[in-house]
C-alpha cells in the first residue's frame, strides 16, 4: 500500500498565507522613548529598592551600631582616663563624636555601595542594564538610595548625643544632619566608582576595608590635627574624610559650653600653609569630591558591556 509523502509548504507559501500551515504574525517590540519623565521615574525606583531592602534588613540595622557604641562606649570610656589631662575637662567620649558619627555615615554607606557587585553577581545587574533609561539614572538612583540608608543610620547615632555630653538644638541638629547627607552620598559615590570595576563581593570587600580604615584614623576623628608630625598632617590634609569631621566636630563644639582653652586645643581646626580652612569650603572639597566620583562612576558603567 503506497503512502502519500507531504511536502512541508515553503517559507514563501507561508508568508504569503497559502499552503497548510496558517500564517502567523510576528507582534512588533516597541521601546518607549527616552524622556526625562521616564529618567526620573528610573532614579526613584532604584533609590526606593534601596530602601526598602534596608528596612527589611534588621540585622544589618543593628550590627552597623555595634561599631560606634564600641568606639564611644568601649574605647571612649578607656582612653579617658589616659587623656584625661589633655583634654581640659571634656569628656573624651564628647570629643570623638563628631567622627564617631561620620565612621558610622561611612561605613553604612560604603556597604550601601557593594550592592551593585551583589547585583553583579546574581544577574540583577544586566537586568538594570539593557531597561530602556540611561545608566547615569541608574547609578544616581544607587547613590540617593545609599546616601538616604546612611542619613538614617546616622540619625540613630546623633539620638545618642546626650549620652555622650552633646546635646542637640534645632539648628544644630539640621547642621549635622547635611553634612552627614554630604558625607553619604560622596562615599556612596566612591564606593560605586570602585564597584563598576569589581566583579567578586570579596574582593570589593577587601578593597573598602583597605581604603575606610586608614581615612578614619587619618582624619582627626581620634585626635586633634595641630601639633603633628609633619608628615602625619600631610595626610591628615590629603584624606577626604578630614574635611568631614572637622566641620561637623566645629559645629558640635559651638554648642558646647567649654572653656577658650579646651576649645582651642581640642577644635583648632584645619589649616593650609597657617590659613583656617572656613566651614563651608570644608563642606564644599567634599561636595565636590562626590561630584567627581559620581562622574567617574556614571562614566564606568557608561563603558561596562
Amino acid at each position: 500500500m503506497a503512502t502519500e509523502s507531504t511536502v512541508p509548504p515553503t517559507p514563501a507559501a507561508l508568508a504569503s498565507g497559502s499552503g497548510s500551515a496558517p500564517a502567523h504574525e510576528i507582534p512588533g517590540l516597541h521601546v518607549p522613548s527616552r524622556s526625562v519623565r521616564g529618567e526620573l521615574r528610573a532614579i526613584r525606583a532604584v533609590w526606593r529598592r534601596e530602601l526598602i531592602r534596608f528596612s527589611r534588613d534588621r540585622l544589618r540595622i543593628l550590627t552597623s551600631l555595634v561599631q560606634p557604641f564600641l568606639f564611644l562606649f568601649v574605647l571612649g570610656t578607656g582612653l579617658s582616663t589616659l587623656v584625661s589631662s589633655s583634654t581640659h575637662g571634656v569628656s573624651f567620649r564628647t570629643f570623638i563624636y563628631p567622627g564617631v558619627l561620620c565612621m558610622a555615615v561611612m561605613f553604612t554607606a560604603m556597604f550601601s555601595a557593594a550592592s551593585i557587585v551583589w547585583d553583579r553577581e546574581f544577574g540583577f545587574l544586566r537586568e538594570m542594564m539593557v531597561a530602556p533609561v540611561r545608566r547615569s539614572s541608574i547609578v544616581l538612583g544607587k547613590c540617593f538610595g545609599g546616601a538616604t540608608v546612611a542619613g538614617f543610620q546616622g540619625v540613630i547615632v546623633m539620638a545618642i548625643g546626650p549620652l555622650v555630653g552633646v546635646h542637640y538644638t534645632l539648628g544644630l541638629a539640621l547642621e549635622i544632619f547635611a553634612l552627614q547627607l554630604l558625607l553619604a552620598f560622596s562615599i556612596t559615590a566612591f564606593g560605586m566608582m570602585a564597584a563598576a570595576r569589581v566583579t567578586q563581593m570579596q574582593s570589593f570587600m577587601a578593597l573598602m576595608q583597605m581604603a575606610m580604615m586608614p581615612m578614619f584614623f587619618l582624619s582627626g576623628a581620634l585626635f586633634p590635627v595641630n601639633k603633628l608630625p609633619a608628615w602625619l598632617g600631610v595626610l591628615n590634609r590629603i584624606d577626604p574624610l578630614t574635611y568631614a569631621v572637622d566641620p561637623m566636630r566645629r559645629a558640635v563644639f559651638a554648642h558646647l559650653d567649654i572653656a577658650p582653652l579646651a576649645r582651642r586645643a581640642l577644635d583648632p581646626g584645619v589649616t593650609w600653609w597657617g590659613w583656617h580652612v572656613p566651614g563651608l569650603l570644608e563642606a564644599a572639597v567634599v561636595a565636590i569630591l562626590g561630584l567627581v566620583m559620581l562622574a567617574v562612576a556614571i562614566a564606568e558603567f557608561s563603558s561596562v558591556e
